[in-house]
């Protein structure tokens, strides 16, 4: 099949920036994701993104929000976190001292997941991880 037309599905999903979204950010990608191999890593990935736009940008302010997009191909399933800005700098994998309670969050999503991006977007950043049905696939079409 060529790549522009491909038969991937995407949905989008606006929470407003409080710590109880995280879990409805979860139910939502569970729901769609139900019966794939992927589902629970997917899940991990959504809720560690949701997590840190509310810690660590204007996403967790009284009217801040964050956006989940997500994209499910037969090849992948691409998740998609953007936040309200406000950080200082934007999302990375740091290493972080044992006893340090936040900041291992995106590492562990770079471990789960094949491959992470980080992008500049309308003043804040987006955070996409890729899950790979098939390990090797990338940029693969059908």
């Amino acid at each position: 099949m060529h790549e522009y037309t491909s038969t991937a599905r995407v949905w989008g999903l606006s929470c407003p920036g409080f710590p109880e979204e995280v879990s409805r950010a979860r139910r939502w990608t569970r729901d769609i994701l139900r019966g794939s191999p992927l589902a629970a890593d997917a899940e991990l990935i959504v809720s560690e993104l949701s997590a840190n736009a509310i810690l660590h940008t204007a996403s967790g302010l009284e009217s801040g929000r964050f956006h989940l997009a997500l994209a499910v191909s037969p090849q992948v399933i691409a998740l998609s976190v953007t936040d309200d800005g406000g950080a200082a700098t934007a999302p990375k994998v740091e290493d972080q001292a044992e006893d340090t309670e936040h900041g291992r969050g995106l590492g562990m999503v770079s471990a789960i997941a094949h491959r992470v991006v980080v992008h500049n977007s309308d003043g804040g950043h987006t955070v996409t991880a890729e899950l790979f049905a098939q390990p090797g696939s990338e940029g693969q079409s059908c």
